[in-house]
């Protein structure tokens, strides 16, 4: 009894010496990120173990009402743009991609891009790895059942998910983050 007393013991000593250790090494590293990267992290672990795919617990997703057609969801993207000063900068149709190197007809997909190029001039002042997020792209794919959906990453990681970003940039960044949200449950449901 007192062996499995002792060996208890010496992996509870263990146990703390090693939790001890990591909070000494990582404590002060997790107190430089952003006040909300635990709350970003956690929502992102939670969509993740939901799923099971880390595409989807990235990507916001905001189905498109039926009836509308996909000129319209265009025309209402850029339009809510246009009026939130998100200027336009071009579009990739995947689809007709497919279509060209397969020959075979393929369901709609097509990239949108959308940019601010005072807050793009900002990221990049920042640091050059961001020039990754740029243009903001929203994805308009019509799923096997002929059903419309946008898709766009969640901007939350770049923004919340490490170090805080400077004051400017940060207000920026949730402007940009909030006009792309805003657009895309605009133009899923027709608004202009």
């Amino acid at each position: 009894m007192n062996l499995i007393r002792n060996l208890l013991a010496a992996i509870g000593l263990l146990t703390l010496l090693a939790l001890s250790t990591a909070a000494l090494i990582l404590g002060p590293k997790l107190a430089e990120l952003d006040s909300r990267s635990p709350q970003v992290y956690a929502e992102l672990a939670e969509r993740l173990l939901e799923t099971g795919d880390p595409g989807i617990a990235m990507m916001w997703a905001v189905p498109v009402d039926q009836g509308l057609t996909v000129d319209d969801v265009i025309d209402s993207l850029k339009s809510l743009a246009t009026n939130e000063n998100l200027l336009f900068v071009g579009e990739s149709p995947f689809y007709k991609q497919v279509e060209a190197i397969t020959g075979e007809d393929y369901r709609y997909v097509n990239f949108l891009s959308f940019c601010d190029a005072r807050v793009g001039k900002m990221m990049l002042e920042y640091r050059d790895h961001y020039s990754g997020f740029m243009p903001c792209r929203i994805a308009l794919v019509e799923d096997t059942n002929g059903d419309l959906t946008l898709y766009s990453m969640n901007l939350d990681l770049m923004i919340h998910g490490g170090k805080p970003l400077p004051p400017e940039l940060k207000s920026e960044a949730l402007r940009v983050r909030d006009t792309i949200r805003s657009i895309m449950e605009g133009a899923a449901a027709g608004e202009f």
